[in-house]
């Protein structure tokens, strides 16, 4: 799909008549954002919600919430609404245009951005999602902390960017191998600053004394640690410096310089 605008057509359809895909890249419906926009509607600045017409059906990619408002309107019936019709549109144009819309009621969560990505076939979006998972590890799209999920999916993708997919799966399995995928291991903080040592020591750390290292160390108190650290160091620095620090403290002679 290029970035030439895309051709449509304003026509009125049945709410009845609209599919909302929220089993493929759509986030559920919030019926409280859906009540909120209702109790604050107004004609006149209403955004028309955006339809693909594929396979004979009508997919709304944007607008779920304002549809959604429009039925509290009419007293929860089905009624005509005007609509942006697209034509042509695959399932997964559908999600990437999704991904890359940024509605007025809210902007995407990193959960949502990276679904609807992983969705709509995005190279970058999909080797990232398996390289995930190839360590047993699931995305965890709603965002929660829990064992082997990944909540802080926004951070975990920069660091995929920013270290490259062959750091940043070996920072995981480091973390799998230390602590086996309990929770607070998989936490922003963690996942950022083993990402990092990884990248910056990649050709200088034994491997074997990090995870002996590592494995009598806590997750949590690494991260309370670097919490502690206030405004001395910034960032996820302040957590890459509690692993640095483990890492050198059964061996000073051969400890790691400082490089952060």
């Amino acid at each position: 799909m290029t970035n030439q605008k895309l051709p449509y057509q304003e026509m009125e359809i049945n709410t009845a008549e609209i599919i909302v895909p929220q089993y493929s890249y759509q986030r559920k419906l919030e019926p409280w954002r859906a009540k909120l926009i209702a109790a604050n509607f107004d004609e006149r600045i209403a955004n028309r919600p955006k339809v693909s017409f594929r396979d004979g059906n009508y997919y709304a990619f944007d607008g779920q919430h304002t549809l959604e408002a429009r039925k509290i309107l009419n007293g929860g019936k089905d009624l005509m609404v005007t609509c942006r019709v697209y034509y042509g549109l695959t399932e997964e144009e559908e999600a990437m245009l999704f991904a890359k819309q940024f509605g007025v009621s809210r902007a995407l969560s990193a959960g949502d951005e990276i679904r609807a990505r992983v969705c709509g076939k995005d190279s970058e979006a999909v080797n990232f999602l398996r390289a995930t998972e190839s360590l047993g590890i699931n995305l965890d799209y709603t965002q929660n902390l829990g064992e082997n999920r990944i909540g802080c999916i926004r951070t975990a993708f920069n660091a995929y960017q920013r270290v490259g997919e062959e750091n940043y799966v070996e920072a995981l399995r480091i973390i799998q191998e230390a602590w086996e995928g309990v929770p607070h291991s998989l936490r922003r903080e963690i996942v950022r600053a083993m990402a990092e040592f990884v990248n910056l020591y990649q050709r200088e750390y034994d491997r074997d004394r990090l995870l002996e290292n590592l494995k009598k160390n806590d997750p949590l108190t690494i991260y309370r640690k670097g919490m502690e650290m206030g405004i001395r160091m910034a960032g996820y620095k302040k957590y890459l410096y509690q692993i640095l620090l483990i890492y050198n403290e059964s061996d000073e002679q051969s400890a790691l310089p400082l490089k952060f």
